[in-house]
């Protein structure tokens, strides 16, 4: 079974404080944000708003703030059981999916679709899990498939190099027809991990839409479906605008992951259970740094205890 991203027993220590440490701006504004917001031995009206606003502040989104704030009420939480409260119900928003692991298997050609927006991070990211498959010893080919743009080919194409994978590119060539083909040379050369790179222009949602049904048929096609994965990659930083492209991606081609880019930077964290909560899609991914091993497999209950403990 392939072990994506885990780390030995001896390193969970160093781990967990590197990942607390990471999240220390969502540590401020969600966790900490809110325990500010009490003095009293329960809260009141006032202070259950100002609550309310620093969930919202914090990119829960104003559905999950109104029904957590409206739990505290009704429930009659004291102050000094937020956080234990807290913990309890992102946990469980958390808990949509039993595995946070992409789907993998060695001895079989596993295809990874990633989207997003441009700007979102995502060529940057798929040179980062080009590298750890790499060093996990598979032999991974990179599909340069947002082909009208050369920005993009030729960024993929410096990832390539700094992962020593291959590449398949092709200027201005069609995106499904190419990824067609990095199948069959997966085939035929022995690549069990192809990861293929789209198009993110939102601005012209419905070509951009068909374009990416177009790509994702020709896999399904080509391949077995559990060993195909569709990742939509989301700036960490954007917050609620993140939840609206995943929306956008989620309803076009039946996105299976999340993948949160530059984490490290961000008091938005929050967007991870926003989006669980309201297209119960897992996080997967996520980025923690500029560095070409600055990438880890998200655990939700790591997640939880680098938050609240």
């Amino acid at each position: 079974m392939f072990n994506f991203f885990k780390k030995k027993d001896s390193e969970k220590t160093d781990n967990s404080f590197s990942l607390k440490s990471v999240l220390s701006k969502t540590i401020g504004s969600l966790v900490d944000g809110v325990l500010d917001c009490t003095a009293g031995n329960y809260p009141d009206e006032y202070e259950l708003d100002d609550i309310e606003s620093t969930l919202i502040k914090a990119d829960l989104g104003v559905d999950l703030a109104v029904e957590l704030v409206d739990k505290i009420r009704k429930q009659k939480i004291k102050s000094s059981e937020l956080k234990p409260f807290l913990k309890q119900e992102f946990s469980q928003i958390l808990n949509i999916n039993q595995t946070s692991n992409l789907k993998y298997d060695r001895d079989k050609i596993n295809i990874y679709l990633v989207v997003g927006v441009n700007g979102a991070g995502k060529t940057t990211l798929i040179g980062k899990l080009a590298n750890k498959f790499k060093e996990e010893n598979n032999k991974v080919l990179l599909v340069a498939g947002d082909t009208f743009r050369a920005a993009a080919e030729e960024q993929l194409d410096v990832w390539s190099k700094r992962a020593n994978v291959d590449i398949l590119r092709e200027d201005k060539a069609d995106s499904a027809s190419l990824a067609y083909r990095a199948i069959d040379t997966a085939k035929k050369e022995g690549y069990n991990v192809v990861i293929i790179d789209s198009a993110g222009r939102l601005q012209n949602k419905f070509n951009l839409v068909e374009e990416l049904k177009k790509i994702k048929n020709v896999i399904l096609k080509k391949v077995e479906d559990n060993n195909f994965e569709t990742i939509l990659v989301l700036d960490g930083t954007q917050g609620q605008n993140g939840l609206e492209q995943a929306k956008v991606f989620y309803g076009a081609i039946d996105v299976n992951s999340i993948a949160i880019t530059k984490l490290d930077s961000s008091s938005k964290g929050g967007i991870i259970f926003s989006i669980a909560k309201n297209l119960k899609l897992p996080t997967k991914i996520i980025g923690i740094g500029e560095g070409i091993r600055d990438i880890k497999n998200f655990n939700k209950e790591e997640f939880i205890e680098a938050l609240f403990d």
